[in-house]
Protein backbone atom coordinates (compact mmCIF):
# COMPACT_ATOMS: atom_id res chain seq x y z
CA UNK A 1 0.00 0.00 0.00
CA UNK A 2 1.52 3.34 -0.99
CA UNK A 3 1.34 6.55 1.03
CA UNK A 4 -1.65 7.88 -0.93
CA UNK A 5 -3.65 4.72 -0.28
CA UNK A 6 -2.77 4.82 3.42
CA UNK A 7 -3.92 8.43 3.67
CA UNK A 8 -7.15 7.59 1.87
CA UNK A 9 -7.73 4.61 4.17
CA UNK A 10 -7.13 6.69 7.30
CA UNK A 11 -9.39 9.46 5.98
CA UNK A 12 -12.13 6.89 5.47
CA UNK A 13 -11.59 5.55 8.97
CA UNK A 14 -11.79 9.04 10.44
CA UNK A 15 -14.96 9.76 8.47
CA UNK A 16 -16.57 6.56 9.73
CA UNK A 17 -15.65 7.36 13.32
CA UNK A 18 -17.01 10.88 12.99
CA UNK A 19 -20.27 9.58 11.54
CA UNK A 20 -20.60 7.12 14.41
CA UNK A 21 -20.02 9.87 16.98
CA UNK A 22 -22.62 12.10 15.30
CA UNK A 23 -25.07 9.22 15.24
CA UNK A 24 -24.51 8.57 18.95
CA UNK A 25 -24.94 12.26 19.75
CA UNK A 26 -28.19 12.37 17.77
CA UNK A 27 -29.48 9.31 19.64
CA UNK A 28 -28.64 10.93 22.97
CA UNK A 29 -30.32 14.19 21.92
CA UNK A 30 -33.41 12.24 20.90
CA UNK A 31 -33.45 10.46 24.26
CA UNK A 32 -33.15 13.77 26.11
CA UNK A 33 -35.96 15.27 24.04
CA UNK A 34 -38.23 12.30 24.75
CA UNK A 35 -37.43 12.44 28.46
CA UNK A 36 -38.14 16.18 28.53
CA UNK A 37 -41.43 15.64 26.74
CA UNK A 38 -42.49 13.00 29.25
CA UNK A 39 -41.45 15.19 32.19
CA UNK A 40 -43.44 18.12 30.81
CA UNK A 41 -46.50 15.92 30.29
CA UNK A 42 -46.28 14.71 33.89
CA UNK A 43 -45.88 18.27 35.15
CA UNK A 44 -48.89 19.34 33.11
CA UNK A 45 -50.97 16.52 34.56
CA UNK A 46 -49.93 17.52 38.09
CA UNK A 47 -50.86 21.16 37.46
CA UNK A 48 -54.18 20.09 36.00
CA UNK A 49 -54.90 17.87 39.02
CA UNK A 50 -54.02 20.67 41.43
CA UNK A 51 -56.22 23.12 39.53
CA UNK A 52 -59.10 20.66 39.62
CA UNK A 53 -58.54 20.23 43.36
CA UNK A 54 -58.70 24.01 43.82
CA UNK A 55 -61.92 24.20 41.80
CA UNK A 56 -63.42 21.42 43.88
CA UNK A 57 -62.39 23.17 47.11
CA UNK A 58 -64.04 26.42 45.97
CA UNK A 59 -67.20 24.53 45.00
CA UNK A 60 -67.27 22.82 48.40
CA UNK A 61 -66.76 26.15 50.20
CA UNK A 62 -69.61 27.78 48.24
CA UNK A 63 -71.99 24.88 48.78
CA UNK A 64 -71.58 24.85 52.58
Amino acid sequence: MDNSQKMSYHAGEAKGQAQEKVSNMMDKASDVAQSTKETMQEAGQQVQAKAQGAVDAVKDAINK
